[in-house]
């Protein structure tokens, strides 16, 4: 298909530039009937027997600003680098987003604290670069923790690295694996309260895991969707949550996702035939309308950019005419659009 038909325009005062306060209180689409709700009202369009999936993974301070210097840190340093950390590679090694890009070359060095410092081990396309940190395991997450900034998307805006209170706005109440670089967004609208309401409905909740990378805010390129080549990101589903998913499944109940990430995992884990089986492992999935869902029944969701992977997906699960309209619908309304926007509540189109 193609990317031009997954366009729409958005007024720049609809993008959320901070979450709603409290979590659930953040609006509602109901995408079917265009009816508007709170957040908090999840457990009403929700049944006995339903499984939500919700994705645990936790954001890390994965945004630097450094300098490009000589190895040790002494002396030397020129160019003024920003990096975002997009795929663990190994303990001490990362792919990532470089600005400006073209100031860097295989073999120089990063310096971000005295102590602390990447080599560029290699460069691609697109700005992208590998970065080998002298830190390593605990000791790199302890040094993001203190020198990094959340990895905001680019159109929420800051005065240098994101603020203090992104440390918590832009962490889910799931998160407890690091490794993301991106907020699974849909999971920011959970409060304790609203989880506790859930429960009272008798609704199962499981966890699973995406490690979402930067590259789900890059732009499509492409002029038409075949051409598109997806980031791979590492996911995993253990044995226990896919068995409960196809009990629940098995049993009548509706797989209910909460935001794509959890969605895409749930999909690269599933058959044909619509079983789940455990999972550990990258996934690039990509998802277009024509695409066969094989159990995902119902998916709540931020409102996405135009032209983007995220768009393409919703489409394809609930219609690209029918989201057009409701993404209208909402600009009309005044929903608050992106990451810490507003969310619709979708069904599977038939």
């Amino acid at each position: 298909m193609k990317v031009d038909d997954f366009d729409f325009d958005l007024p720049v005062d609809a993008i959320a530039q901070r979450p709603a306060a409290p979590r659930d209180s953040a609006r509602l689409l109901v995408v079917d009937n265009l009816a508007d709700h709170r957040m908090g009202d999840l457990p009403d369009f929700l049944k006995d027997g339903d499984i939500l999936v919700c994705n645990d993974t936790r954001v890390i301070p994965a945004r630097l600003k450094g300098k490009r210097g000589k190895a040790g840190g002494v002396g030397g340093a020129m160019a003024n680098i920003e990096v975002t950390l997009h795929k663990r590679l190994s303990d001490n090694s990362w792919d990532a987003f470089a600005r400006p890009a073209k100031k860097l070359k295989p073999g120089d060095v990063i310096i971000f604290a005295t102590d602390f410092q990447a080599t560029c081990s290699d460069k691609g396309d697109g700005g992208e670069v590998t970065l080998d940190f002298n830190k390593a395991g605990a000791d790199l997450m302890t040094a993001l923790d203190a020198h990094g900034g959340m990895p905001l998307p680019p159109y929420i805006k800051r005065e240098g690295l994101a603020d203090k209170k992104d440390r918590d706005d832009y962490q889910t109440l799931f998160a407890a694996k690091d490794g993301a670089v991106a907020a699974p967004t849909a999971g920011l609208h959970f409060t304790p309260e609203l989880l506790s309401a859930i429960e009272a409905g008798g609704i199962k909740r499981v966890t699973v895991t995406l490690h979402v990378g930067a590259g789900t805010f890059l732009p499509v390129r492409v002029d038409d969707t075949d051409d598109h080549v997806m980031h791979a990101e590492w996911g995993e589903i253990n044995a226990a949550t896919a068995n409960a998913i196809n009990d629940a499944k098995a049993a009548g109940g509706r797989v209910v996702c909460i935001g794509t990430t959890s969605l895409r995992i749930l999909e690269s884990a599933t058959d044909d035939d619509g079983t789940v089986h455990p999972f550990s492992g990258d996934t690039d999935i990509f998802i277009t309308p024509g695409y066969r869902f094989r159990i995902t029944d119902a998916l709540l969701t931020n409102f996405h950019l135009p032209r983007s992977t995220l768009f393409m997906l919703v489409a394809a699960f609930t219609g690209l005419e029918k989201m057009k309209k409701a993404y209208a619908t909402a600009i009309e309304r005044g929903y608050r659009f992106y990451s810490y926007g507003d969310g619709c509540l979708l069904e599977k189109e038939p």
